[in-house]
């Protein structure tokens, strides 16, 4: 398979597909847009600069599967990536969250996934030092004193399987013996006094903030944090949990933190991705505000929206980030509202929308059994720490999906959402008496999943409140 980074969108499909069922546009159109990602880093500047992201619109109902794109577009992006809501943010001058947040987040999220890869690259060498710091603590360093007691000569451990042999300037025979048992194990259960780093030691600064300035908090505490400086404390723990420990500190100290922020902040900038979830709620029906209730803010976050998506300059806390490059996915169920009531500017920086559909019978039974991660084997990996195997006939499976679009079109539409709550209410008996059942299988057959729904199926009032 080829790297994440450079993904076919073919690629990028079939991994799509093993855990969403349909939608194949908007997969598609997600597929592309990574890919393109890809494809603008490949070309020369300046041309480079001039490519935009093709920015999407997902539009659907609830539960038919635009967060989970989302999420898993995430983990094959290997790109700085966050889901928000759009209701969420509020026009300057509202308190509550700006705009630009998103990007300072995406930042953040961009540092931690550079340091994380840095420290998996360095692993080897922060595991290397921290073995010889333990070392250090059996067979102290430096010059030899006279051989007695106290002297790293006459060093020696109560453990009868230990060597005892006096250590040499210039030899190390011993050193390597005990380097080999700490690999092998055989110092497990010795204990140590370590000298260790604790948490940054500072005090709690709380700030009511407003829009524009939730920012502060965190930067008041980065400056506490260079005021008071980590302490040492010694502890005692067993060689596992102290050889951990060290390895931890060494990895810290070995990452250059300048360097990964400034990966973090180009990577943010190249191949950032925002997924603006929930964009239909701060649009106004009829694409005008009414000037009082909870629209009154509505077209001030477009507004503000409106230069991050174009493209702006944001000051985070690491650094001054372009939003020029970032791809910007908005998705929303438009049931009130549609894609034409957002502000004009805003609906011309997302060119590409993709209409996401109702999901049918067929597609439940599907979303029930195909997936890596589908409701049916989850709950039968559930009831196997019971040590009960749970079989769902295919004949279940189908009249568990057949109620789900049934109680869909009677009540309210929320998608593959509602397999959830059939499927709880099929299995609650089970649910409860599981761990003292005796029999060690249980099957789940049609007539078993009409026995437990069809009196709330029946009651409409009924189906709307637990169903």
């Amino acid at each position: 398979m080829t790297s994440n980074q450079s993904f076919t969108p073919k690629e990028t499909l079939a991994e799509l597909d093993k855990f969403i069922v349909g939608q194949s546009s908007a997969k598609r159109s997600v597929a592309i847009a990574l890919r393109n990602r890809w494809r603008r880093r490949q070309v020369p500047s300046p041309l480079r600069e001039e490519i935009a992201p093709k920015n999407i619109i997902m539009i659907g109902p609830t539960g038919v599967g635009k967060t989970e794109i989302a999420r898993r577009l995430a983990t094959l992006a290997q790109s700085p990536f966050i889901k928000v809501e759009a209701s969420k943010f509020t026009e300057v001058g509202y308190v509550g969250r700006d705009v630009e947040s998103m990007v300072r987040d995406l930042v953040d999220l961009a540092v931690n996934m550079v340091k994380d890869e840095e420290m998996d690259r360095i692993g080897g060498l922060a595991e290397a030092n921290a073995e010889d710091v333990i070392l250090d603590l059996f067979l102290p360093p430096g010059p030899v004193a006279a051989s007695g007691p106290g002297g790293a000569a006459s060093f020696t451990i109560e453990n009868p399987d230990l060597p005892v042999e006096n250590k040499k300037p210039g030899e190390n025979s011993t050193r390597e013996k005990f380097r080999q048992m700490l690999r092998n194990g055989k110092l497990d259960d010795r204990e140590l006094e370590i000298s260790l780093s604790e948490a940054k030691s500072m005090p709690m600064v709380e700030i009511m903030t407003t829009s524009g300035m939730e920012d502060m908090q965190s930067n008041i505490q980065d400056a506490f944090s260079k005021i008071f400086p980590r302490q040492k404390k010694n502890r005692k723990m067993k060689v596992p949990e102290a050889l951990d420990a060290v390895t931890k500190e060494e990895m810290e100290k070995l990452v250059d933190m300048d360097q990964v922020i400034k990966e973090a902040l180009k990577r943010t900038e190249q191949s950032g991705i925002v997924f603006l979830d929930e964009i239909d709620k701060i649009a106004s029906p009829g694409g005008g505000s009414h000037g009082h209730g909870p629209e009154v803010s509505r077209e001030g976050v477009q507004r503000d929206l409106l230069p991050i998506v174009e493209g702006a300059t944001v000051s985070t806390k690491h650094g001054m980030v372009k939003t020029d490059h970032i791809l910007f996915i908005a998705s929303g169920a438009f049931h009130t509202s549609k894609p034409s009531d957002l502000i004009p500017e805003l609906q011309g920086r997302f060119p590409i929308r993709v209409e996401l559909h109702s999901l049918g019978k067929e597609e439940f039974v599907r979303i029930l059994t195909e997936p890596e991660n589908a409701l049916i084997k989850q709950y039968i990996a559930l009831m196997e720490t019971e040590n009960i195997e749970l079989i769902f006939e295919d004949g279940a499976v189908e009249e568990i999906a057949r109620i789900a679009v049934e109680v869909n079109e009677k009540t309210e539409e929320i998608g593959a959402r509602r397999l959830h709550t059939v499927l709880e209410r099929v299995l609650d008996i089970l649910s409860f008496d599981a761990s003292e059942r005796d029999e060690g299988t249980f099957v789940v057959t049609a007539e078993y999943v009409k026995e437990q729904l069809n009196d709330i199926v029946e009651d409409h009032d009924l189906s709307r409140f637990i169903l």
